[in-house]
């Protein structure tokens, strides 16, 4: 055992649940904070809402965490309320921690829209040079991932612990209820094709089909988190963190096809988003949870066609760069089609998908 302690907080998300499992198996006495945590072997739930300060203080008054991982966010109707809510959580959070009276660390997960920009000018105006670096900084644009971070240092330069910023691409794992959960939109889209006898068509851009691109296990995401908290030198960085592979889409759907035995439809260039392919498939996902014992009928607590779609609808190539971690001693690496098929089993073994 450690003797350390770690408050996960977003811990029924793709992130915290796989930086809580990889944290008890360290041998760490791991909390997890979420308004519905549910149950995960070796973590403690912590009930609170982030956006109720004095309800945060109240759960968090006795607890004096070696490590802290935010790993959560609010999707709001604006960008605006995006920086309110999201910067208030995380304040809030910070707040309610009783000062440290040893070292602690605190990690934040944001991601790529760092570079890329919020969701409500995703991908335009004038963008910084792929394959994204660390040091190119932020856009002149508002962005909750900066407000997230000003927080975070404030919170940091007050109570004198350390910190690193952590940015993913897109995120692959597993999580029912998810806002941003690729992987398992893409295991429900293919599913529900298989089922109706159609190719899967791809839904987004040309740019997509055909440039480079990589993405984030969240397993790897969980041992960067680690890594940073338990390396000195990492201490007070940002830094991106993906598989270590790149492909092209045209690739990919073909491997997500072959998994599912469905076919992969020629690709004609035409944006074809999966909101509106996904439509009018909450029934059908509904009939097909029923005839297989599926534990999730709601076809919305497992999909999130928005996301994936502005993540394959990007006008760019998207490529990130990860030197900064590789020359300060991070040398993991997950193939990117292995982790989609390990979270695919994983669905299956779950009853998620048949």
């Amino acid at each position: 055992m450690t003797g350390r302690t770690a408050l996960v907080v977003g811990a029924s998300g793709i992130v915290g649940g796989a930086t809580a499992a990889l944290l008890a198996d360290k041998g760490w006495s791991v909390h997890g904070l979420a308004r519905r945590p549910g149950a995960q072997d070796g973590m403690q739930p912590v009930v609170a809402d982030l956006q109720d300060a004095a309800g945060t203080a109240q759960a968090l008054r006795d607890l004096r965490p070696d490590a802290v991982f935010i790993t959560t966010w609010a999707r709001q109707d604006s960008e605006a309320e995006n920086i309110r809510v999201n910067g208030a959580m995380v304040r809030n959070l910070l707040d309610a921690l009783p000062k440290p009276d040893k070292p602690r660390h605190v990690a934040l997960v944001t991601g790529l829209k760092h570079y890329l920009g919020p969701f409500e000018a995703y991908g335009h105006g004038h963008l910084p040079q792929t394959p994204f670096r660390e040091e190119q900084g932020r856009l002149d644009v508002a962005n909750f991932y900066y407000a997230q971070e000003d927080e975070l240092f404030a919170a940091a330069a007050r109570d004198g612990f350390t910190w690193s910023v952590h940015r993913p691409h897109t995120v692959i794992g597993k999580a029912v209820g998810n806002a941003m959960n690729m992987g398992t939109t893409l295991a429900i889209y293919a599913t529900l094709c298989r089922e109706a006898g159609q190719p899967m068509v791809f839904p987004g851009s040309a740019a997509q089909w055909n440039g480079l691109t990589d993405m984030t296990d969240a397993g790897q995401l969980a041992d960067h988190l680690l890594w940073a908290t338990e390396t000195p030198a990492a201490h007070d960085q940002a830094f991106n963190v993906v598989n270590g592979d790149v492909f092209r889409w045209q690739w990919m759907w073909g491997r997500i096809a072959e998994w599912f035995g469905v076919e992969a439809a020629p690709f004609d260039g035409t944006l074809r988003p999966l909101e509106a392919q996904m439509a009018d498939a909450a029934p059908r996902w509904a009939a097909i949870a029923q005839a297989n014992g599926l534990i999730e009928p709601d076809l919305h607590r497992l999909a999130s066609p928005w996301h994936t779609d502005a993540d394959l609808g990007r006008p760019i190539e998207v490529v990130t760069d990860m030197s900064k971690s590789r020359r300060m001693g991070f040398t993991s690496y997950r193939a990117t089609d292995a982790a989609f098929f390990a979270l695919f089993d994983r669905l299956r073994a779950e009853r998620i998908i048949p």
